[in-house]
């Protein structure tokens, strides 16, 4: 029988977005709390140091606490913090990714500024795979149940941008009941800053052309562009309208091409932000050298290049590096060249004598050990990490602050209203240098 926890105080928030108490010297994460809250709770998994919880029973609800707007909020694993007025989130975010900095990096908290709040705490998010099953009583759809691979059915998201779920209901209404719809796994939908949607249909069947067939003129007539990827993410058709979608950033606007499989930031507006502050930078009629690795379709490095030297980007993923170049190409900036290769292997291979002014890196959510390890051994003059995960940036930030690097700033940037995610710029100089 579980172990119940009579009366526990829940007095903050942790990075993972549970909230946390302390029970007989231990301390208790319980997922869909406020701080304030005294709850009762049933321990679901126990540790030497911590044990995990839920929420039995409210006895006093926090004040903090709002309604959450969303019908599936604490199925569906997309949100933790719907609960929460969207400032004690900005709060809460901001003194977490102080605290990860401070304990696990030894970061000087005054050099931790405030937090860059998101303009919009709802409809933002540019970017949505959904779940799809078809079952005997109609089409499920919508994101995965928490820990699980079970679709929480939902016919909208409150944080997806109003035209991704207008796409949404379309789709659900094409899809159910149709042959092909118990061989369609997931639909990803994204949308760009000019108005345009794109969706890629995810096909296991073998008649692809049917679908085809049934989609293309809907889609076309909903002004929809559409692909289909059966299989393997190289492996897309496009059924109707254009592939790539366009974003813009920096003053005066560039416009960025993206295609199917590439990736973009979820929110265009904080993206804009991050772009801004990255190249505020650069001194003005500067001829600096940069390194940007995990460029993609040029998101940084074009905005830079328009303010240094010469800008070299790196990226893994081929078709990104097509898109870059064409970037540039249509932006007309012809300092700033493009490589499709591990982004470990660039800093040595592009490396130069004078070394670069500055290296940009943007990884994904497992950080940037190996490149840091590289970084160590070649010293470039400053490193501007950009990070969407707080423990490995602190982790990635320790052999630098070994190695000769000092932290001038970091700052938390909230891309990720109503979940625990944020995205940060950390900028380290050599010292001495």
């Amino acid at each position: 029988m579980a172990k119940i926890i009579e009366s526990l105080n829940i007095e903050s928030l942790a990075y993972g977005g549970h909230g946390l108490g302390h029970h007989e010297g231990k301390v208790i994460f319980v997922p869909f709390t406020a701080p304030g809250d005294l709850i009762r709770c049933r321990i679901s998994r126990e540790k030497k140091r911590y044990a995990e919880g839920v929420v039995d029973k409210i006895l006093s609800p926090s004040q903090l606490r709002r309604h959450a707007p969303c019908p599936v909020f604490g199925e569906c694993g997309g949100c933790q913090w719907q609960h929460l007025p969207y400032p004690e989130q900005a709060r809460s975010k901001e003194s977490i990714f102080r605290s990860i900095l401070e304990k696990q990096a030894r970061v000087d908290r005054n050099l931790i500024r405030p937090l860059a709040a998101a303009p919009r705490e709802w409809g933002y998010r540019s970017r949505a795979q959904l779940k799809i099953h078809q079952t005997d009583r109609g089409l499920v759809m919508g994101f995965y149940r928490r820990g699980t691979h079970l679709v929480a059915d939902t016919e909208s998201c409150p944080i997806l941008h109003p035209r991704l779920n207008e796409a949404w209901a379309l789709f659900r209404c094409w899809l159910n009941g149709t042959p092909d719809s118990q061989y369609i796994p997931q639909l990803d939908l994204e949308t760009g800053d000019d108005g345009g949607i794109r969706a890629v249909v995810h096909y296991l069947g073998d008649q692809s052309g049917r679908l085809k067939e049934h989609l293309a003129p809907r889609a076309e007539k909903a002004g929809i562009s559409l692909l289909l990827q059966c299989g393997r993410k190289d492996n897309l058709t496009l059924v109707t309208g254009r592939e790539e979608l366009i974003i813009q950033v920096d003053d005066p606007s560039l416009s960025l091409q993206y295609g199917a499989g590439g990736f973009a930031q979820v929110n265009l507006p904080q993206n804009r932000a991050l772009v801004n502050e990255v190249v505020a930078l650069l001194p003005p009629n500067c001829d600096w050298q940069v390194l940007d690795l995990y460029c993609g379709m040029g998101n940084f490095s074009l905005p830079l290049a328009r303010r240094a030297g010469r800008v070299i980007g790196v990226e893994n993923f081929a078709p990104a590096i097509v898109r870059a170049r064409q970037n540039a190409i249509d932006n007309g900036l012809n300092n700033a060249e493009f490589h499709a290769l591990p982004a470990h292997e660039a800093v040595s291979r592009f490396s130069t004598e004078e070394g670069f002014d500055m290296v940009l890196l943007d990884p994904p959510r497992s950080g940037a050990w190996e490149v840091v390890k590289e970084l160590v051994r070649l010293q470039p003059q400053r490193i501007l990490y950009i990070s969407c995960d707080p423990p490995t940036l602190a982790r990635d930030l320790v052999p630098l602050l070994h190695g000769g690097y000092r932290v001038e700033w970091a700052q938390a940037f909230d891309l990720f209203p109503q979940t625990h995610h944020t995205e940060s710029i950390t900028l380290l100089s050599r010292a001495g240098g």
